[in-house]
């Protein structure tokens, strides 16, 4: 198992898409990429911790390989939006990759550099780090849209995301979440 920790907006976003990909065994939202010992929620919304709200992803690269994974996590967020992801809009919602070792890191820059050629019109600005600490997000932000499916923000901004990831990678789709 390998392990790779991701931001692209809200934490819940990221959290229900991971969980359906064929593969992935875990997805733990947390804070990364600050400076605040063991920040809470409201200190990460803040933006004054300097954490972003991400997922730990944990899976089988030999069910899905890294590069795979990447290319799920491009697609699914806007990685040319500073410190934002659609209505969602601070630095702790700014699209950031932190890895855990330098062929992680190597792997990173090369999807970086083909999608953005490939696939968007302007420069993709996501952050690329290692992972220096990670904290784990209050248990009522874990399977959030699994607990919370009718709630607005659950249909209006995940439901998109999640119809979006089923669209265009339903090879890599789990067939129950």
């Amino acid at each position: 198992m390998e392990s790779i920790t991701l931001g692209g907006g809200c934490f819940w976003c990221t959290e229900a898409a991971f969980e359906r990909l064929d593969g992935v065994t875990d997805v733990v939202p947390g804070y990364a990429g600050g400076d605040a010992e063991d920040p809470t929620y409201r200190e990460v919304c803040s933006g004054d911790t300097g954490h972003a709200e991400v997922v730990r992803v944990t899976f089988d690269p030999d069910v899905l390989p890294l590069r795979s994974l990447l290319h799920v996590f491009f697609g699914i967020h806007d990685p040319t939006t500073k410190d934002r992801e659609g209505h969602d809009v601070g630095s702790q919602y700014r699209s950031i990759v932190l890895y855990e070792d330098e062929e992680q890191r190597a792997l990173v820059d090369e999807v970086i550099s083909e999608l953005g050629e490939a696939l968007f019109d302007d420069p993709i600005v996501t952050e690329v780090a290692s992972l220096e600490r990670f904290y784990k997000a209050e248990e009522e932000h874990h399977d959030y849209y699994a607990r919370n499916p009718e709630k607005p923000y659950c249909r209006l901004v995940i439901d998109p995301k999640l119809e979006k990831l089923q669209a265009q990678w339903s090879d890599k789709v789990k067939a129950e979440p």
